[in-house]
């Protein structure tokens, strides 16, 4: 649930969070062809800015997350990614990684997808449209691995193309009912 970026307290946004695969193998709101691993980006803060960019985060991401340290397994070409090199390397590093647990009154859970859409379809806050964090969030997994076929996260996918569909329909029915007599 998102109360201060991307929906208020009246209409809390959605957001994502990443979540223990044992956890996750206990919802009732799994995709078939999940992958075993999450594929993601990881930033190299300088040590200059560290305490700086920390404290950003700590109260950007206060409202529903929790701090944790994770390992994250680098593509062996990180820099120039190809297609025919994709495995992770063997070396990992330590990152902080901001995670909405269950026991947070923030998490919530599986939903209704069709639900869901609707809730993003329409929520807004400070940061601007939750639908927006969606489409954003759809376009940064797939340009992940420049050069590669990016990351198809199949919720993140049908959750977008639920609310373009929604928002499509409602332009529809705003421009029908616009050009009604009265």
């Amino acid at each position: 649930m998102a109360e201060d970026h991307r929906g208020t307290p009246g209409h809390p946004g959605r957001v994502v969070t990443l979540i223990d695969r044992q956890l996750w193998e206990t919802l009732t709101d799994q995709h078939s062809s999940a992958p075993p691993q999450v594929q993601g980006a990881a930033y190299r803060i300088p040590a200059a800015h560290v305490a700086e960019v920390k404290a950003y985060l700590d109260i950007r991401e206060i409202n529903g997350y929790s701090m944790h340290y994770t390992p994250f397994h680098p593509f062996a070409n990180a820099t120039s990614p190809t297609t025919e090199q994709t495995a992770p390397s063997s070396a990992s590093i330590q990152c902080l990684v901001y995670i909405g647990t269950p026991d947070n009154p923030q998490f919530l859970g599986p939903q209704n997808p069709q639900a869901l859409a609707e809730r993003i379809a329409i929520c807004r806050g400070p940061s601007g449209e939750n639908r927006e964090y969606l489409f954003m969030l759809e376009e940064a997994l797939a340009g992940l691995r420049e050069g590669g076929e990016g990351v198809l996260d199949e919720h993140v996918a049908d959750l977008a193309g639920r609310v373009r569909a929604g928002t499509a329909s409602q332009t529809a029915n705003d421009a029908d009912d616009s050009g009604q007599e009265r």
